[in-house]
């Protein structure tokens, strides 16, 4: 499914970059556009009717304001971030992973407070990208440490010629991304959809 909004603004404001690094942050994860926000909520409301989420998950700090707006739509469940360094405000018991951040090029702990993510919890994971999926699979585990179980992931975009959604959809989880890249160029600029 493709949210022709989403891929209509990446055509006009998205810029590709060296390394396989498309930049959207004029209106998704530096510069927040709140009303496409709503859209791709409502979005993944429609596309996860029926699932019964619990909560939402997603990773600091791109994927937070996608998943409080998304929210609104799934009748305001609790967003539920994790955390990227331990910090004084994290106590008590903890489920913690390690990621590897591609654009970052190093590796996070990931962390989430034990009281915010249940056993019985149907997660719906939410994020800004998707390219090999090394994100996502820190917070599969978190949600496999809990006891809850992943009802979906709702990614803004995915990389598809990075292949992490089409290991995710092989091992059983439902991906539902609302705009999917086939390739880009960082010389033309051009970005191909799939």
């Amino acid at each position: 499914m493709c949210m022709r909004e989403l891929e209509e603004r990446i055509a006009r404001d998205g810029v590709v970059k060296a390394g396989n690094v498309l930049k959207v942050d004029a209106f998704l994860n530096h510069q927040c556009d709140v009303e496409l926000f709503d859209h791709m909520g409502a979005e993944w409301a429609r596309l996860f009717s029926g699932e019964a989420i619990t909560k939402i998950l997603t990773i600091e700090a791109s994927g937070i304001g996608i998943a409080c707006v998304a929210a609104r739509h799934f009748g305001g469940v609790p967003v539920v971030f994790a955390k990227k360094a331990q910090s004084i405000n994290l106590d008590g018991e903890q489920y913690a992973t390690t990621i590897y951040s591609y654009t970052k090029q190093k590796e996070y702990p990931v962390i989430v407070g034990a009281r915010f993510l249940n056993k019985g919890d149907r997660v719906l994971i939410i994020d800004d990208f998707l390219a090999n999926g090394c994100a996502l699979e820190g917070l599969i585990e978190l949600c496999r440490q809990a006891g809850a179980e992943v009802a979906g992931i709702g990614i803004a975009i995915e990389k598809v010629h990075q292949g992490g959604g089409d290991r995710l959809r092989e091992r059983g989880f439902r991906v539902e991304s609302l705009a999917r890249i086939a390739a880009m160029d960082d010389e033309t600029g051009e970005i191909a959809f799939a």
